[in-house]
């Protein structure tokens, strides 16, 4: 018997076809359990404060009401769930309002079945979740230019690469053998460096800079 927590689910998108097939593709999995369905943003809202999922994926451009406008309301509300966007697309205008809302990670539609579960895992313990197709777009607008372009470190080069695993800093911790307050202080240094304000943004600065990939 699987010991992995179960994670509960809302799935957002305007799309009938589209949440049939995600929630067939949840409960097929075990680990998953889809509570309910919402068709725009204002009723995804709704759907967390009655369901308390522990992860909403959620559809962006919807005529109802936006992904945005409800990442960024939930937000507001301090909602527990974690929202995991999943979208057909991934343009600036897309990418960007929707990570600065609050939103965990950022995935397309076209993702493998396999690469969205261990997203949605990722995501539930609140790791980053950020597809390098993805991060390579937002880079533009989520980076500060520093003065210098001060270099990196070989540590902190070793836990950026950690932080783009979607490792969260207790195992960063366990892997590079130094306790979880240096690892937020390498990272302290990472985002100052990279000009990011969060771990989502640092991973694309990383990835335009080549830093990764």
């Amino acid at each position: 018997m699987s010991t992995e927590p179960l994670i509960t689910l809302l799935i957002v998108d305007d799309h009938p076809v589209v949440r049939d097939g995600l929630r067939g593709m949840f409960e097929s999995a075990p680990g998953f359990r889809v509570l309910g369905e919402a068709a725009s943003g204002p009723e995804a809202v709704a759907g967390a404060a009655e369901l308390d999922p522990d992860v909403i994926l959620m559809d962006l451009r919807m005529p109802g009401g936006s992904g945005v406008a409800a990442i960024r309301e939930l937000t507001r509300r301090g909602a527990r769930a974690k929202v995991l966007v999943l979208t057909t697309y991934d343009t600036d205008s897309d990418t960007l309002p929707a990570i600065e809302a609050g939103a965990t990670g950022y995935l397309l539609k076209d993702a493998p079945r396999d690469e969205l579960f261990t997203a949605v895992r990722a995501a539930a313990e609140g790791r980053t979740v950020l597809s390098p197709a993805v991060a390579s777009r937002l880079v533009r607008a989520v980076r500060t230019p520093t003065p210098g372009n001060e270099p990196l470190s070989t540590r902190e080069r070793e836990v950026l690469t950690l932080v783009a695993r979607g490792t969260s800093n207790r195992e960063i911790a366990r892997e590079l053998f130094i306790s979880e307050a240096t690892v937020k202080t390498h990272l302290t240094h990472l985002y100052t460096k990279l000009g990011a304000k969060d771990r989502a943004a640092a991973v694309a600065a990383a990835y335009d800079r080549g830093i990764l990939g």
